[in-house]
């Protein structure tokens, strides 16, 4: 359910998500050599993986769902428990909710190298809050359940950051090199290029 969504927003904003890309890795290139900076792929990678997600992000939460009448519920919990637990709406609405948030989470977190909940708490909160005020202004629904869901998502987002990063010092000194990291990053570019190319039906690999 939640792979079909960003598969079907990846092929919605294929055009735009190809040239901006493009030219942010130009930018990117350009900023490196001119500066005489160092250049670490995965640093790089992850950076442009936050891009995309944010790119999805925006698809996902503005145009989804477009036909809907709106409405405004404040009443935490309301909207959640309407759902019959391990149905279609309840993934969708509710674990779908959580996960597509988890992301932003973990990357937000890694950037402001956040140590406590509270770091992300107020940004996910204030981002989500944005969010639902803009879907109220386009048509849909402003729902204070999705703003719970959210942060609930980015919470454990920073969870999965704080884990890695516990796990990442007891590793082997190679495990917690750049070179391993680079090798892992590579393979990823490889494994999304082919994911990419085949929702795109243009048959490169």
């Amino acid at each position: 359910m939640i792979l079909n969504l960003f598969t079907n927003a990846i092929q919605d904003i294929w055009p735009m998500l190809t040239i901006f890309l493009v030219v942010i890795i130009a930018i990117r290139i350009s900023y490196l050599r001119i500066n005489h900076e160092k250049f670490v792929f995965y640093h790089e990678f992850l950076n442009l993986i936050f891009v995309v997600y944010v790119l999805i992000l925006f698809e996902l939460l503005t145009n989804a769902e477009m036909n809907s009448t709106g409405g405004l519920n404040l009443v935490p919990f309301t909207e959640m428990f309407r759902y019959e637990i391990g149905s279609t709406l309840f993934y969708s609405n509710v674990v779908g909710n959580i996960c597509i948030f988890i992301p932003f989470g973990y990357f937000v977190s890694g950037y402001v190298k956040a140590t406590k909940i509270s770091h992300i708490l107020f940004i996910s909160a204030i981002s989500s809050l944005t969010v639902e005020l803009v879907q109220l202004q386009i048509g849909r629904s402003f729902d204070v359940d999705d703003i719970l869901l959210n942060v609930v998502g980015a919470i454990i987002g920073f969870l999965v950051y704080i884990a890695l990063n516990a796990i990442k010092r007891h590793l082997p000194r190679f495990f917690r090199s750049d070179t391993f990291f680079n090798l892992i990053c590579i393979l990823l570019c490889i494994l999304f290029l082919v994911y990419f190319t085949k929702i795109m039906g243009l048959g490169w690999f």
